[in-house]
């Protein structure tokens, strides 16, 4: 519910937007975006073509730059750096936290990264350098250098001072780190117990030692599986040696949790989930054609078999008419055990450890569907053709390619990811090409076999 209101809202925005641009009237368009979040904006960016996106870019307050190219795709957001001078791209990244401007920092031009890095003090810069020496999709990556640290051996009154001293504290700021001489990660420390006992309380009587810190080199996929599990705020990101290096908030591991959506949505259907709405037509056709050509060879494949038993087709024209209906609920059976299969690999609940059990639930699950589909297809076909012997052919087809679509759609992901290829993007085209295979052949050769004896 909440959902459709927020796509009801966003289309809201992007019909007056629209309105406004067309009759030239641009303070409007000024008010409406003024009244918008940086995420807003960057969404209703992405929802307009390239001649009015520029319009509409030109009018962003430019202390909300910075934080809207943070919030639009890869392609969008070389377009926008493209219609700026490199003085307006320094002003808009200078203020950004280390954790974004390291998401931003190898979009920019190199000369605008030289001036970037020369308008930072020299603390900052060595932060930005360390955070992009880790790869990318990891919690170094991820995490913001900059972190509130105490020692165990102060009481309350110290830990209060110093924060009336520093004047602020980091956003989605919920605890303070505690660490040992040495910078090794202790603990945390809530703010409410800070302001909820006495002044003399020592520190290392309110440390709480549960929550686990972060490796630097977790995935990010793991990290946000992490703060799910955990309803974590924020979380300490420390090396090999405990030594803290940083912490992950909440905005960056819901940053993760829509890309991966994003990822897992479009990359069913072959498509980068970085290709601008607006695109040009020769880099939308070079993203996709890759995976039409693919579906184009596996259709040929079908056609093959279908090829095979073509004199079956000529003396009974019944079996090109269902022909379909065995090759498309297949696919579809597939689709359904693969995208399971892909949300429990992304979850990290599926493994070598359950699969044999998964795989052998999903057969039996694929035996009932295919006698309960098989068996209505079935009476279907023979009031249809008056055959009862075709009746038979169906079902059995049906049975058959119902438990190939569950054999597909459990083991090809887990092949898949063992050769370190994404199942969310290739498992489709390859599930549903199985399917119309053993579809094709397992109805026709039935039908040989059973129909012209």
């Amino acid at each position: 519910m909440a959902e459709a209101v927020r796509h009801d809202k966003t289309a809201r925005q992007l019909r007056m937007l629209s309105d406004a641009l067309d009759s030239g009237r641009l303070g409007p368009v000024r008010r409406l975006i003024n009244t918008l979040a940086p995420a807003e904006i960057g969404n209703l960016l992405e929802s307009l073509p390239p001649g009015k996106r520029e319009v509409v870019w030109g009018l962003v307050d430019a202390e909300d730059d910075g934080e809207v190219l943070l919030h639009v795709g890869d392609e969008v957001r070389e377009s926008l750096l493209a219609e700026m001078d490199p003085d307006e791209i320094v002003a808009a990244v200078e203020d950004l936290d280390i954790d974004d401007l390291a998401d931003l920092v190898e979009d920019l031009p190199d000369t605008v990264i030289d001036e970037v890095l020369k308008s930072m003090d020299r603390e900052n810069r060595e932060r930005l350098e360390q955070v992009l020496s880790y790869a990318e999709d990891t919690a170094g990556r991820l995490m913001n250098p900059d972190v509130v640290t105490v020692r165990a051996d102060v009481n309350v009154d110290v830990v209060l001072r110093y924060l009336r001293l520093r004047g602020e504290l980091p956003d989605h700021t919920d605890h303070l780190f505690v660490v040992s001489r040495r910078h090794q990660y202790l603990g945390r420390v809530s703010l409410a117990s800070l302001v909820t006992h006495e002044d003399t309380t020592a520190i290392n009587r309110l440390i709480d030692d549960e929550q686990p810190a972060i490796d630097v080199n977790e995935s990010a996929e793991e990290v946000a599986r992490q703060f799910s599990d955990h309803d974590w705020v924020s979380a300490p990101v420390v090396d090999e040696n405990n030594i803290l290096l940083g912490r992950i908030t909440i905005d960056d591991v819901v940053d993760i949790i829509r890309s991966q959506a994003e990822h897992q949505a479009l990359g069913a259907a072959g498509l980068d989930e970085e290709e601008d709405l607006f695109s040009p037509i020769k880099r939308a056709v070079r993203g996709r054609i890759v995976w039409l050509g693919i579906n184009l060879a596996t259709a040929f494949l079908a056609a093959t078999v279908i090829g095979q038993f073509e004199v079956t087709l000529e003396k009974v024209v019944a079996l090109a008419i269902l022909m379909p209906i065995v090759a498309g609920i297949g696919g579809n059976a597939a689709v359904q055990v693969l995208t399971l299969m892909v949300r429990g690999l992304a979850l990290g609940q599926v493994g070598s450890s359950n699969a044999r059990i998964l795989l052998w639930k999903e057969l039996r699950v694929a035996l009932i569907n295919g006698v309960l589909i098989g068996g209505i297809v079935g009476l279907i076909a023979w009031a249809w053709f008056g055959s009862a012997l075709l009746m038979l052919v169906i079902a059995l087809a049906l049975i058959i390619n119902f438990c190939a679509a569950a054999l597909a759609g459990v083991l090809l992901p887990l092949l898949l990811k063992r050769m370190n290829v994404d199942p969310a993007v290739a498992g489709t085209v390859v599930v549903t090409a199985v399917t119309d295979v053993i579809g094709f052949f397992s109805f026709l050769g039935l039908a040989t076999a059973i129909l012209l004896q």
